[in-house]
């Protein structure tokens, strides 16, 4: 592995099966990231840009926390890296932080908020939780997964959530079924109001929460992060409609109102873009819109990180 890179671990967990958690040296980055923004990772000359939600920052230790899957096989490479080791570049901080934190504190304390995390997303939701509770803001959190080994970060929402609930599909853990039984039971039968939902994880789970809080009437953030591939926005690959316009969720977001997200295509778009054949397909059928207009686009940013 290279070492000879500035940007150390400094610290490397396995969470589960194919999770990884790593402190990364990155002082500059540490000093001015919020939650809800990220970084892009590339370890080498050669190596992919990957877009990572911050999931924790350290100021004074001037550390930047990123959590992964190693599904692909730039992750999976990641995933061998240990402490001590570098990587050539950490960007960030990008993106737009949380709207919630920009909210003014008088009315951030009046709402009633619950995060929605599925799967990794729960790295993504750590930060704001804990932003919260640092700012006297309680908020309840629910966690879903397939199966207990797949849920991570427990102990770490837990410790800032006001009240934190588990939901396994499986049942071995937790509320027995998704995280829509589990929103629904501390509705009908807990007697839980809610103002805000924020939720995070695989689009299909977005997608579900979104309907159902349209539904009962309640406000919905989602983080778009994981149609990100060049997180620049000159690949196209995030590019999204929400209401009547064309957003890049690297660029534009990545939270947007999950009301207005339209994720059918986005999960289309998601699918198409695994191919060359697909990507070629969009950028003829969408033009100069294929990628944000304030960025060039060339070929070898249409590569898929993975």
């Amino acid at each position: 592995m290279q070492g000879t890179y500035s940007y150390t671990i400094k610290k490397k967990v396995q969470l589960s099966d194919a999770i990884y958690l790593m402190d990364i040296e990155a002082p500059r980055v540490a000093k001015n990231c919020y939650p809800g923004q990220f970084v892009i990772v590339k370890m080498d000359e050669k190596g992919e840009r990957i877009p990572l939600t911050i999931c924790d920052y350290d100021r004074d230790a001037g550390t930047v926390t990123i959590v992964f899957q190693a599904v692909g096989s730039s992750t999976r490479l990641m995933a061998q890296y240990e402490e001590g080791e570098a990587f050539r570049d950490f960007m960030g901080p990008l993106g737009h932080r949380s709207e919630l934190i920009d909210m003014p504190r008088e009315e951030l304390l009046q709402k009633k908020i619950l995060f929605v995390a599925g799967g990794v997303g729960a790295a993504t939701v750590y930060p704001q939780v804990k932003w919260m509770k640092e700012n006297g803001v309680k908020v309840d959190c629910i966690i879903g997964a397939r199966s207990k080994n797949l849920i991570i970060l427990e102990d770490e929402i837990r410790k800032y959530a006001a009240n934190l609930y588990i939901a396994t599909d499986d049942g071995s853990y937790g509320l027995k079924g998704n995280v829509n039984d589990c929103i629904k039971d501390l509705i009908n039968n807990k007697g839980k109001h809610y103002d805000i939902v924020v939720a995070i994880g695989p689009m299909i789970m977005m997608k579900f929460v979104c309907i159902l809080t349209k539904e009962l009437g309640i406000k919905t953030i989602v983080s778009m992060n994981p149609v990100m591939v060049d997180g620049t926005g000159m690949c196209g690959a995030c590019r999204l409609t929400v209401g009547n316009e064309i957003k890049f969720a690297c660029v534009d977001g990545p939270e947007f109102d999950g009301h207005l997200v339209n994720f059918d295509e986005a999960i289309k778009r998601s699918t198409m873009y695994k191919s060359e054949e697909g990507r070629m397909q969009l950028r003829k059928k969408e033009g100069g819109s294929h990628h944000h207009p304030e960025c060039e686009i060339h070929e070898d940013d249409c590569k898929v990180n993975s």
